[in-house]
This record gives C-alpha cells, structure tokens and sequence, in this order.
C-alpha cells in the first residue's frame, strides 16, 4: 500500500507575509535609489547643476527612508504581547511621523542653498547636457517604483509603505523639474537652475508635512473620515436584532481600524442573544471593510445617553434579600422557579415565574399575584413585578 508522506506546513503568518513582501519591495527601492542618489550628487557636480545635485540628496533621503520603512515594517508586524495587547502597528505610524521632519529638514536646507545662491549670482551654476541625461533617467525610474510600491501598500493597507511611494513620485516629479530647470540655463537663463532647486526643496516639504501631520493625527486617535464613519454606521444598523447605535468611535492603529460601538437591542433579550447580536455586527464589520481589524460592542438595553443611569440601584443579591423579607408571609422564596431582573431607566423591573401547584385555580393565582405585588412594590427601586405561572 502506498503512503503519502508529504506534510503539510502550517500557513505563514500574515504579519511575517506582510514583512516579507514589505522587505522585498523596499530593498528592491532602496537599490535604486543608491545608484540614482550616487549618479545624481556625482553628475550634478561635474555637470554644475545645483538642482540635480539637490535632487540627489532627495534621493539619498529616500535611501534612509527606505531603512526606516524596513525597520518599523519587522517591529509592527509583531504580534500583540502583554505590554502591547493592541500590537504594534504605531511603530509604523511614529517612524512616518520621523520620516515627514526628516523631510521637511532636507527641503528648508536644500531651500536655504538655493536662496543663497540666488542672491550671489557668481555662485549659480552653469549645468551641461549630461545633467538632461541622468535627470531623465531619474524621472522614468523612480516612477516605475511608485507604481511597484504602492502596489504592494494597496495590497498590505500599509501607510507607510504609501508615503515611501510617494515619496518615490515626489523624486520623480522633481527631477521633471531639475530636467526644466536645467533646460532653462542652458539656453542662457541661468538662475532657473536655482529656482528648480527650489521648487524641489518645497516640494519635499509638502511631501513632509503631509505625511507627519497624517501620522500624529493618528497617534492621537482621530477618527476616520466621515465617510468611512457613515458607512460604518449603516452597516451596524443593518445587522438582524440592533435597534439603535450610539457612541460610534473610530481610530487608526498602523494599517488597521479599531472601532467600538454602543448598540441599543430590545430591552427584555436575554444575554446570550444580546451576545450573538454583538458578534454579528463585529463579524458584519471585520468581514466586510478591509481595514477594521477589530470592533469592540458594548450592549444597552436602552439608549444610556438618555434614560436615567442605572449604576447606583442596588445589586441582585440586595434585590432578592429585600424580596425574600417583603414575601415572607406570602410565599416561601425556595418555591419560586426563576425571578429575572431588568434593569431601565433608573429602576428594576421583576419577572417572577411561579410553579402552578401554587396556585392551580385562576382565583387563586390572581390572588397571590396581588399580594406578591403589593408587598414587593413596597421596595424602594422596583417600579413593576410581573408574575407567571408554569407547568413544571
């Protein structure tokens, strides 16, 4: 007989896939960016273009970028652990954050030189026909790799993998406009390769900001936009058994969305079914919205942000020990069958189910039920006993 004796190998995890592909991507960026930022500052100093050589240390700054991209990639995919039982996905958040001032840093000092030349037309450079060559070079690659890493952020909801794309773009965009810049000086306009250089400079600024602001909106958990919110919304309020929602709160952990939510469910359910509705609005919102990883949902009988609280009334034990007292001339409390307590709008409502050998006759099932209300209504915090009687 023959054996099969292959085994199966348990799947990767996706935080470890995630990883990978995010490696795999920036490394293959981080290639290209070298030799571009090498031939850039190299070029543009033999080929006296401040513009290129500024676009080379744009190039470099995507170098360390792309480290940085690497490093907060392998710590945020690590799992949750005790210190961290949310996981780890801020580190990516807080190295975009660092990657937006660095940034903003390289522009204001490519900004400044620039400037600075401008002013001292002996020190504005005169570029030649080999700087067109590199910057053109410069434009067709760096595009390719946008388009190659934000594949890959798309795929992985990576926000900083997409602010790595862009900042890709953005080094495509400036050397269009080194590549004019320089076009510009040597046909005679010399201060256009200054200008250029400026002009990348508050381009990576903008890029900076943006990317920084992003990112420390989402360190302070600002909610996803409107729209994301109303879509959340109607998709809660459509799932079997929610009556109403309220305290809809939302907020960003790296590539993931958090969300929690109070659902307002008919008063008088029971708990497992209560449970079985919040499970199906978590399930309805994880399963459909590609970026909620998890949902907390909180269960109100009523709407607590407009029926009286019910925090101070006292507990089931107190309940049942001044019921006990009140009944004991009535009925012994070790015949009752089950007594179920609601709790709403600031008072408690008792359900009190009774077996019928108590009480065979209607004449005297009415009859008791009048003397277990009377004296049970009696209890300050009761506002209404309802009394059943079953076959056992």
């Amino acid at each position: 007989m023959a054996h099969d004796h292959s085994h199966s190998h348990p799947p990767m995890d996706p935080g470890d896939a995630r990883y990978k592909e995010v490696r795999k991507v920036t490394l293959v960026g981080s290639v290209v960016d070298f030799l571009l930022a090498v031939a850039k500052v190299i070029v543009g100093y033999i080929g006296q273009s401040q513009a290129l050589i500024a676009d080379g240390i744009h190039s470099f700054s995507d170098l360390v970028t792309d480290f940085m991209v690497l490093w907060a990639a392998k710590h945020a995919s690590r799992d949750a652990d005790e210190d961290h039982p949310y996981g780890h996905g801020r580190i990516e958040t807080l190295m975009t954050v660092v990657l937006g001032v660095a940034l903003i840093l390289v522009g204001v000092g490519i900004a400044w030189d620039a400037l600075r030349r401008l002013f001292d037309p002996e020190l504005l450079l005169h570029p030649s026909w080999i700087v067109l060559v590199v910057a053109a070079a410069s434009i067709i690659s760096k595009e390719a790799i946008y388009h190659y890493t934000l594949a890959a952020a798309r795929k992985f909801r990576s926000a900083l993998l997409r602010a790595n794309a862009w900042h890709s773009r953005s080094d495509a965009i400036s050397s269009i406009v080194v590549f004019v810049g320089v076009l510009g000086s040597m046909a005679g306009l010399d201060y256009l390769d200054a200008i250029a250089a400026i002009g990348v400079a508050l381009m990576i600024v903008k890029i900076g900001w943006d990317l920084g602001w992003h990112s420390v909106r989402e360190l302070i958990d600002t909610a996803l936009d409107t729209e994301q919110v109303e879509h959340i919304r109607k998709m809660i309020s459509e799932v079997d058994g929610v009556v109403a929602l309220h305290m809809l709160r939302t907020r960003k952990m790296g590539p993931d969305a958090l969300v929690d939510v109070h659902i307002q469910v008919e008063s008088l359910l029971s708990v497992s079914e209560g449970h079985q509705i919040s499970e199906a609005v978590r399930q309805q919102l994880v399963q459909n919205i590609e970026d909620v990883a998890d949902v907390t949902v909180h269960i109100d009988p009523e709407d607590d942000e407009l029926a009286t609280p019910c925090c101070q009334l006292p507990g089931r034990g107190q309940i049942m020990a001044g019921l006990q007292e009140a009944w004991r001339d009535v009925i012994e409390i070790d015949d009752i069958r089950k007594i179920t307590l609601h709790y709403l709008d600031g008072r408690v409502h008792v359900d009190v189910q009774l077996p019928l050998t108590l009480a065979e006759s209607v004449t005297r099932q009415a009859e008791l039920t009048n003397k277990l209300r009377t004296a049970g209504l009696k209890l300050q915090d009761i506002e209404s006993i309802q009394i059943g009687f079953y076959a056992q």
